[in-house]
């Protein structure tokens, strides 16, 4: 595989700007190992923005027990596609939205860019948001601070203001920061999870069921689950990019980061709905979890509150500096990442403080969820199908300024993915039910969520099918390779 001859010249660690933004990364460039994928997607969840996630099977009505069956099969089912989805950047060397080129075309890459934009911008602001509100409402009840706008104000600056620095200085001190934040916060949720083991009955059967019944209430807490680990695959190799699949086999990338993910998001969830079954149902999560702890462990809500966040708010915004950088090529990493930062933080103000917009972001993120359902089920088929390889230049004309090249497809756009992905998406989309959008076919199946899964099946069949009957003959060691128009020197020891 050849590779572009032209690289910014490598920089990436601890207590440096990193220089490397969407650019490809050269196998002697790439550093990082399969574990510090493992420290990443644990070290991301350990916040209350991915935590609050575990209250909702209880909100939802479910018991003790089917909460955690609940959580542990969603989080299978999310996981099983983004452990793979971590193998695209060791082979493209570049993120998800540039890879998705080869699979979407090389304007089409900017489907998997915009949603990741938004997710990245959404799950910043809550991560933000309930870092902020945990620090406040545990400082007023054990020191009667102020609660009000201008204290959340206040913290949410002070949040921002660090997520932001760690997020400009890039990979190596974002991966540095989860392991930071493992053992700290890691060691804060077992202190909990202790702190209240006396008061805890895992005969807990729950409450009153949110759909009606049993069984759509379960389903809709698995779906809960699953979109989580989903929503992270636009951002899955904003780190593995940095992993040289010659070094590292494919079942190691994969493990470790399908691993990392389920830990993470089980110990996160898990910890939330067991806090969950002790708490006045009536309160939203951080006002019950502030509500009934021991004032002496409100200390370490705030401590997970304000180091989770950081862990979180970062990886959010390194992924959307990139994202931004690659839908405006000649904004490089670190203006794009201020950029976007200066969004971001504008929606936490506005959001939290102007228009008290929790839920609506929420219901948006779960919508966003469903586009990229089967924007990552083609990529990763189309992966596979081109046997793992990529024109790694071409995927960086468009960077470039450039056109033509091995997947410039039609006028830039890959039919056969937009013919699976549109469908797709519009039938999740009816089959949704969120507080901003009710799809007509939300209660089709007596209110059991088939929003994501139908998205999947629909997109894996049209594509699949499209492969069969219109097959791409472009990618590398398949007949008819389109030779790329424009840069193409091999680099000694590149080829994979």
């Amino acid at each position: 595989m050849s590779v572009p001859a032209q690289h910014t010249p490598a920089v990436d660690e601890i207590g440096k700007v990193e220089t490397h933004g969407i650019d490809y990364i050269p196998l002697h460039d790439r550093h990082s190992t399969p574990k510090n994928l493992f420290y990443v997607w644990i070290g991301a969840q350990m916040c209350f923005g991915i935590i609050v996630l575990g209250w909702l099977p209880v909100a939802f009505g479910l018991g003790w027990w089917s909460s955690v069956t609940a959580i542990t099969v969603g989080l299978v089912v999310g996981c099983l596609p983004f452990a793979p989805f971590s193998l695209l950047g060791p082979y493209s060397g570049t993120n998800s939205a540039v890879t998705s080129g080869a699979h979407f075309g090389l304007l089409g890459r900017v489907v998997g860019s915009l949603q990741a934009l938004f997710i990245a911008m959404g799950f910043a602001a809550l991560t933000i948001w309930t870092g902020g509100d945990a620090v406040v409402a545990g400082g007023h009840r054990l020191l009667d601070t102020p609660n009000g706008d201008v204290a959340r104000g206040v913290a949410y600056g002070v949040i921002s203001v660090i997520v932001i620095t760690l997020a400009i200085y890039g990979h190596a001190n974002v991966v540095a920061a989860q392991k930071v934040v493992i053992p700290v916060v890691g060691i804060l949720l077992v202190v909990g999870f202790f702190a209240k083991l006396g008061d805890f009955d895992s005969s807990y059967h729950g409450g009153t069921y949110l759909l009606g019944d049993f069984w759509p209430s379960w389903v809709l807490a698995v779906v809960t689950a699953a979109s989580l680990p989903i929503s992270y695959t636009p951002f899955a190799n904003d780190y593995a990019r940095y992993v040289s699949p010659k070094a590292w086999s494919d079942r190691q990338i994969a493990l470790f980061a399908g691993l990392g993910m389920f830990l993470g998001c089980w110990i996160a969830l898990v910890w939330a709905a067991y806090m969950s079954t002790m708490m006045d149902p009536t309160l939203l999560f951080m006002d019950g979890l502030v509500a009934e702890s021991p004032s002496w462990y409100v200390v370490c809500l705030m401590a997970i509150g304000f180091f989770g966040s950081l862990a979180q708010g970062a990886i959010c915004l390194y992924g959307t500096g990139l994202d931004t950088s690659s839908l405006i090529p000649r904004l490089e990493r670190v203006p794009a990442t201020l950029a976007i930062s200066a969004c971001a933080i504008a929606l936490v103000y506005l959001g939290a403080l102007v228009w008290n917009a929790f839920d609506t972001v929420s219901a948006f993120l779960l919508i966003l969820i469903v586009i990229c359902t089967p924007w990552m089920v083609i990529c990763l088929m189309g992966f596979y199908y081109a046997h793992k390889r990529y024109h790694v230049a071409d995927l960086q004309l468009f960077n470039l300024g450039k056109t033509g090249g091995a997947y410039w497809y039609w006028h830039g756009f890959n039919v056969r993915a937009f013919v699976a992905f549109v469908p797709a998406v519009v039938v999740g989309l009816l089959c949704i039910n969120t507080t901003l959008w009710v799809g007509p076919w939300a209660d089709a199946f007596k209110g059991i969520d088939l929003s994501f899964t139908s998205a999947a099946v629909i997109s894996a069949v049209i594509y699949g099918a499209c492969l069969v009957l219109f097959p791409e003959r472009n990618h590398p060691g398949r007949e008819g390779v389109v030779e790329p128009t424009e840069i193409r020197t091999a680099v000694e020891g590149d080829a994979i």
